[in-house]
């Protein structure tokens, strides 16, 4: 099996420095800096590209790992590696979660003279981070399938995934904010407009997503946030009982 670069990291910075380049030949005027400043802008330009398009091969074998990243130009046998690490860390802080990288940790006998800047996460030896799999087209799930055909017992796959939503105490209802924070001032504008039809219209909306909330969100311990709900269908509701005529 043999990977393929992604070129999605190249196309997006083109677009970057696309869109950067013309206020510098729009929005400023003709000056030495103004030229001096985009030919600046052009030669990153140029270092990025060529970064993007450098020669990469990585190519999974019987015969080994045919190899051309990491500093790395040659077919590395089998022989040479104790272990293949598939690893992708729970993500922290809120953070998102990183790709996936490979690791291979070198055989005793292997020739490898590279700087091994990595540690494998199943025993805390020194590895040779070779590439994150963001980097090539492949899905994760494909490069592990070949890696764990043709390197047996030395591949170990140790990637967590981060759960897509969490039920831990305290956690909040990202589904539930998202729909509030799209509620609301539609809410004031409604109560705004003095359109009762408008009002009514809304008011149902908010009670059919107050329902599902309640269903939802029953047994969870987490905070509530049908309240604001509710108090958003009274409101509703308030501004058609003071337009009855007394």
């Amino acid at each position: 099996m043999e990977l393929n670069r992604s070129r999605q990291t190249l196309w997006k910075g083109l677009t970057v420095f696309g869109v950067g380049v013309l206020p510098l030949l729009y929005l400023t005027s003709a000056s030495t800096v103004r030229w001096i400043a985009l030919g600046l802008w052009l030669v990153s330009a140029g270092v990025f590209v060529a970064y993007q398009l450098r020669p990469f091969r990585f190519r999974i074998a019987a015969d080994g790992l045919d190899l051309r990243i990491a500093g790395l130009n040659r077919l590395v046998a089998w022989a040479e590696i104790e272990a293949v690490v598939l690893h992708q860390p729970l993500p922290s802080g809120g953070r998102k979660q990183i790709a996936a990288s490979v690791l291979l940790v070198p055989a005793t006998a292997s020739t490898i003279d590279r700087r091994l800047t990595g540690r494998s996460p199943v025993d805390g030896r020194a590895a040779l981070v070779l590439l994150d799999l963001d980097q090539v087209q492949q899905p994760p799930g494909e490069v592990a399938a070949a890696l764990a055909h043709f390197g047996g017992s030395r591949f170990a796959d140790v990637r967590q995934r981060a759960p897509e939503r969490s039920d831990a105490p305290g956690a909040p209802d990202m589904e539930a904010l998202s729909l509030l924070s799209s509620l609301t001032p539609r809410v004031q504008k409604a109560i705004d407009s003095g359109d009762a039809s408008q009002r009514q219209a809304l008011k149902a909306e908010v009670d059919a997503a107050l329902a599902k909330l309640s269903e939802s969100s029953a047994g969870r311990d987490q905070p509530r946030l049908d309240g604001v709900l509710k108090a958003m269908s009274d409101a509703l509701a308030a501004e058609d009982e003071d337009a009855k005529p007394s």
